[in-house]
């Protein structure tokens, strides 16, 4: 197998020499990725190895959120004096970044053996390796400098999360707006009932304009509003990261000019005003576990939509939603040298390459299938779900090589959601190519993680599902 650099494949115990960290390479492979080294086994192995070791020292890492919340996670590392202590760097780098962007925040303190704090603050920094989520989850979505405090276990914050019960209110007449980057979608709701729905090609991301984006979505709910008696309530997704009903950064507003940005910031409160009546709006991903929850009438579902990009959402075990982020596309799921990079956060390894349409462009070659020229994104997934749909065997080998993706990383989830559910769904999985990657999955947790696959049920949406659909759970989100 070559890098996609073209290089030669840095082999493991090189690896491990060069930063102490040992990888694992897992008892299943993907089929068209042989180097693909899950988060979870390495991990795993790690710990077991800090345990092995007389049970190493604690770290403890805490993320404050913007309202004041904060996060915690305790593991443990190797203690600083310890002959593998280099290999906690690489650990709780990775952590750090997962917890990031599973959970977001401004400001990171790092409780445990000094050299370990002081090498996340180099590396999240402006000159710092991870330059990219030092600006992004400071100036951009916190809208504070971002920090990282390096102290001992005992400094570090207590935990103060701020999960609020959010929709599952059906009385009344709502309306749900669900605003994608092709099309938008609206519907009528009345006491839990879709009594009109439409879908209408769009493109926000090309509109420099903020007006354009406040009149369609203003005609999608006057349209909406026309076929019910009354409109008691708003609720919306849409993808992005979303604080308080604001979108601070969203690809629908992609083409907003900088100095005009907090026109749409204020974009629903004043659609709330105008209708004079509750407005809730919340990232896509989570209307989709939303969705899931109320479906399965159960709670403690993760959903995972690979279209475009990876999109998660949660529901915890209490039924509630979180303030967390909850952007998976951006968190590590393989630790191999030769993972492929990210192009927009400059990282490897990433769940946007594993779960989404760029995953398929990404090993289509692989598999002996040229894609289309000069097409839409959407075009050229279409084009190798035909030769999937006509069995061709390397476009079956992108969708089996998916499904060993997924069921490592619903295990690696795991260790930082407690799941009963995972919801797929997305474009991605249409046809028969969700059938292979829940198959899929599911084959590597029973071989691999057995206790896992006897309380972790990972599924496509059945027909109640659809029939709940994301607009009406966006129409349940806001309380009346």
């Amino acid at each position: 197998m070559e890098s996609i650099m073209g290089e030669p494949p840095m082999p493991d115990g090189v690896y491990a020499m060069l930063t102490g960290f040992v990888l694992v390479r897992p008892r299943v492979a993907p089929p068209l990725d042989p180097g693909f080294r899950p988060a979870v086994l390495a991990n795993h192995a790690f710990l077991a190895e800090v345990e092995k070791s007389g049970g190493g020292v604690p770290l403890a890492i805490a993320i404050e959120r913007g309202d004041g919340a904060v996060s915690r996670y305790e593991t443990r590392v190797f203690a600083e004096r310890n002959p593998r202590a280099r290999a906690n760097l690489m650990f709780a780098e990775r952590l750090v970044k997962f917890l990031l962007w599973q959970r977001g925040g401004w400001k990171v303190y790092v409780g445990g053996p000094r050299n370990v704090g002081d090498h996340i603050a180099r590396t999240y920094a402006p000159e710092g390796a991870r330059a990219f989520d030092y600006r992004f989850m400071g100036e951009e979505v916190y809208e504070q400098p971002f920090t990282v405090v390096p102290c001992a276990p005992e400094e570090v914050p207590p935990e103060r999360e701020t999960a609020v019960s959010l929709g599952r209110h059906l009385e009344g007449c709502r309306i749900g707006l669900d605003l994608g980057a092709s099309d938008r979608k609206v519907s009528a709701v009345v006491d839990g009932e879709a009594v009109y729905s439409e879908e209408v090609v769009w493109e926000p991301r090309k509109a420099t304009d903020p007006s354009y984006h406040y009149d369609e979505i203003m005609t999608a709910l006057k349209t909406a509003a026309s076929k019910m008696p009354r409109v008691d309530a708003i609720g919306g997704s849409s993808a992005g990261v979303w604080i308080d009903n604001r979108p601070m950064v969203a690809s629908l507003f992609r083409g907003i000019p900088k100095e005009r940005f907090d026109e749409v910031r204020d974009l629903f409160q004043r659609i709330g005003r105008e209708f004079g009546v509750p407005i809730t709006v919340v990232n896509d991903g989570e209307v989709t576990a939303l969705a899931g929850s109320m479906s399965l009438e159960d709670n403690a579902v993760l959903g995972i939509a690979l279209g475009s990009s990876e999109a998660g959402g949660y529901v915890t075990p209490e039924g509630n939603i979180t303030g967390w982020l909850n952007e998976l596309a951006f968190a590590p799921v393989d630790f191999s040298p030769e993972a492929p990079v990210d192009e927009w956060s400059g990282d490897a390894g990433v769940g946007a390459l594993y779960f989404s349409q760029q995953c398929v462009f990404r090993l289509a070659p692989r598999a002996g299938i040229a894609l289309p020229d000069r097409a839409l994104d959407a075009e050229r997934l279409a084009a190798v779900q035909e030769h999937l749909a006509a069995g061709h065997v390397g476009a079956v080998d992108i969708w089996r090589s998916m499904g060993v993706y997924l069921g490592y990383t619903v295990a690696h989830y795991a260790d930082f959601y407690e799941l009963r559910h995972v919801l797929v769904l997305g474009r991605c999985t249409s046809g028969t190519g969700g059938a292979l990657i829940v198959d899929g999955a599911r084959e590597i947790l029973k071989t691999e993680f057995p206790e896992l696959a006897a309380r972790i049920n990972v599924q496509l949406p059945d027909e109640k599902a659809r029939r709940v659909g994301q607009s009406i759970a966006a129409a349940s989100l806001p309380r009346i």
